[in-house]
């Protein structure tokens, strides 16, 4: 069945926008990239090639970027998120300066990129990473846990102390129908308290209320008001299936987050691929059907590091 070949975008589109922290103009490009490539940033002013993987996550204030050398993506988070909530394996994304553009806030205007470009599927089965132990962290209050499962899920639990987002949770079995419809549309947030102190650190240069949730001590400052009840804890499930994505391939496993971030979200990335004991790797063949698949996982598990 085609769902289980890789999938790459069919043809070059491009959009612009600003960087969300640095305020600069941005035009990012997806483009076509073959098998077992996977996703690369490209920064086309410097000619240099950025993996789309854990090992090149060099910061994650606020946002998560990743960088080679001197060479710098930032603000990686929602692209990831809407090429790997859209079933996307392979992926040239080039972008012309260090940030991606912030557009609405959210990974719609990506999901819509990619129903431009289009779906080429691949004739090579695609690779997923198995959870068959749990692996958690904790920092306080704070836990983020993956957890073996049949499918990709993710629960997350948002709490700032404030009146608007106080225990508020969203789960979401993951697929190109449940992104797009219940997790793609939900924008980045902020308290209007600390837009000063992040503008003061170099950050939140190209914020707005166009590109962001803004909240002051008691509202919603944005006029047209949230796009979802639950629009925070969505964008923090949003946030996490991009962070996640970074793994360098689909995920078989559930995570369970309770205020975590970027920080969090990289460091249990990290937990599980340098632990061979609490996953492995499955490619599978292109012509097996679904339910073959899901009753014969163990059988098609390969050695850890190793590709069948």
């Amino acid at each position: 069945m085609a769902y289980w070949n890789q999938r790459t975008v069919a043809k070059r589109v491009s959009c612009t926008g600003i960087g969300l922290h640095s305020g600069k103009p941005a035009t990012l490009t997806l483009a076509p990239a073959a098998s077992d490539a996977g996703i690369t940033f490209v920064r086309m002013d410097l000619g240099v090639e950025i993996p789309a993987r854990n090992e090149f996550v060099v910061d994650t204030t606020l946002s998560t970027s990743i960088g080679s050398g001197k060479a710098r993506v930032s603000t990686v988070e929602h692209v990831m998120a809407a090429l790997h909530g859209m079933g996307i394996d392979n992926c040239r994304v080039e972008v012309d300066g260090p940030e991606i553009p912030i557009l609405d806030g959210s990974a719609a205007p990506f999901v819509c990129l990619v129903h431009e470009a289009g779906v080429k599927v691949q004739s090579a089965g695609k690779r997923y990473l198995v959870v068959d132990q749990v692996i958690e962290l904790r920092d306080g209050d704070k836990v983020a846990r993956l957890e073996p499962s049949d499918t990709f899920a993710v629960e997350f639990t948002a709490d700032f102390g404030h009146p608007l987002i106080t225990n508020q949770a969203f789960r979401v079995t993951l697929s190109d129908r449940s992104f797009e419809r219940e997790v793609a549309r939900a924008r980045t947030f902020c308290f209007r308290r600390d837009i000063e102190r992040m503008q003061a650190m170099g950050l939140a240069k190209g914020g707005s209320l166009e590109n962001a949730i803004v909240v002051d001590e008691f509202s919603i400052l944005n006029p047209e008001g949230l796009r979802f009840p639950d629009e925070f804890a969505r964008h923090k499930v949003l946030d996490a299936v991009g962070d996640l994505a970074l793994a360098g391939m689909p995920i078989v496993g559930a995570l369970i987050a309770v205020k975590s971030g970027h920080a969090m979200n990289q460091a249990l990335v990290r937990k599980v691929l340098a632990d061979p004991t609490s996953h492995r790797v499955v490619r599978v063949t292109a012509e097996a059907d679904a339910p073959a698949i899901r009753a014969n996982v163990p059988a098609l598990v390969v050695p850890n590091g190793q590709i069948a």
